[in-house]
């Protein structure tokens, strides 16, 4: 008797990413520009609150959809900041981590041979939890001449008309490419026109630098066919503490709760009264950190410019997608070379799916001298092949 893997789990590659973890890991004087981790530890007050929940012994289980306090809290911001009304009884869900929110909706809205476009370059989880649910991926490349933008001829020219769901992330991970409420209208109309499902992770929505993020929900006829992922991770820097939530109505967040309770039964309770003060007292620290944030995109899209490196510009997130510079074939090999000239940790785009190819993950969320540095030995490293 020998265990082998499940079909569904054969199929999915390891994660091109965490190769690149590991090969750094074993080298010495690293700069990684690969982790897409705030460098800002999570606003001193929600840790507060955190450790006095502690303190107080609230270490039990929340109700399986998450604290109604913190439900309620959520629900507040996200009218507030996109005027879109959840009822935090019905159609919130406390999770662990966003990525978990994604996990769930896959696997109980989803049938097997349901067919999902995933707008690429992606997160690296979306296209396995796909393949985990049982559902076929329909690749949709976006392009660089679009700035990475999700656009209709896209869509239509992957065959996304055929799909039952699109899986978006704007603003983007890898690409950094943000989308505005008018950039959307065409992809909600789509969705509206072909009756798609659609997933929106919008976990970097905190992380706009152009312009105000829009939310697809709040599109006409959006809301009732959007799932609607966010959490702390990002904007409150809280990734360890593992709490993100989805919005959706009811009959989506009853069946993704059904799957929660018999395999998380509740997201981590601690980390829940961070989120509640982080909602309350933390925005000037948000504010704060996209402040820094926005200084390190402008620092990093010059340098790659003054190196004559192309890189569109991205505008969201904490990422930026440079293309291989020549004379390099491909993003693998450049990354490997880098890392053993340089020291210098970035991920080949490929990672990411299909669009990704020719380009690299260069991640900004690194202390400013890091930066530099790391700039200075990849301008080294690109002159030194001329």
């Amino acid at each position: 008797m020998t265990f082998e893997p499940a079909d569904r789990v054969d199929q999915v590659p390891p994660s091109g990413i965490r190769r690149f973890f590991e090969l750094a890991e074993e080298m010495d004087d690293i700069i990684s520009l690969g982790v897409g981790e705030p460098d800002f530890s999570t606003p001193w007050s929600a840790r507060e609150a955190a450790i006095a929940s502690l303190e107080q012994g609230k270490t039990s289980y929340t109700a399986n959809r998450g604290k109604r306090e913190l439900r309620e809290r959520i629900a507040a911001d996200v009218a507030e900041r996109y005027g879109l009304d959840y009822d935090p009884d019905e159609e919130v869900l406390v999770t662990t981590g966003a990525s978990e929110g994604v996990d769930l909706a896959f696997r109980s809205l989803l049938n097997p041979g349901d067919e999902v476009a995933v707008a690429q370059p992606c997160y690296v989880s979306y296209k396995p939890g796909v393949t985990f649910a049982g559902g076929d991926v329909i690749d949709v490349p976006t392009r660089v001449e679009d700035d990475f933008k999700l656009t209709r001829e896209v869509l239509e020219d992957s065959g996304a008309a055929d799909a039952d769901a699109l899986v978006m992330c704007y603003p983007n991970n890898p690409t950094g490419a943000t989308m505005t409420g008018a950039e959307l209208e065409p992809i909600a109309e789509f969705a509206r026109e072909h009756d798609l499902l659609v997933f929106s992770d919008e976990i970097y929505s905190e992380l706009s630098y152009e312009h105000d993020h829009t939310s697809i929900a709040t599109l006409p006829g959006m809301r009732e066919r959007t799932v609607v992922f966010n959490g702390f991770s990002k904007a409150y820097a809280m990734t360890g503490l593992r709490l993100g939530y989805a919005l959706a109505p009811p009959e989506a967040i009853t069946a993704m709760n059904r799957v929660h309770q018999y395999t998380m039964l509740s997201a981590p309770t601690t980390p829940q009264y961070a989120a509640m003060d982080a909602l309350d007292n933390c925005a000037d620290e948000v504010a704060a950190m996209r402040e820094q944030y926005d200084r390190r995109r402008q620092f990093v899209l010059s340098r790659f410019e003054e190196m004559g490196v192309e890189c569109f510009e991205a505008t969201g997130a904490f990422y930026v997608f440079p293309e291989v510079p020549d004379p390099w074939t491909d993003a693998e090999t450049f990354a490997e070379d880098l890392l053993e000239a340089e020291s210098v940790a970035m991920v080949p785009g490929d990672a990411f799916g299909a669009g990704g190819g020719g380009h690299l993950r260069a991640s900004y969320a690194t202390g400013l001298d890091d930066l530099k540095e790391a700039m200075d030995r990849l301008e080294r490293f690109v002159e030194d092949a001329d």
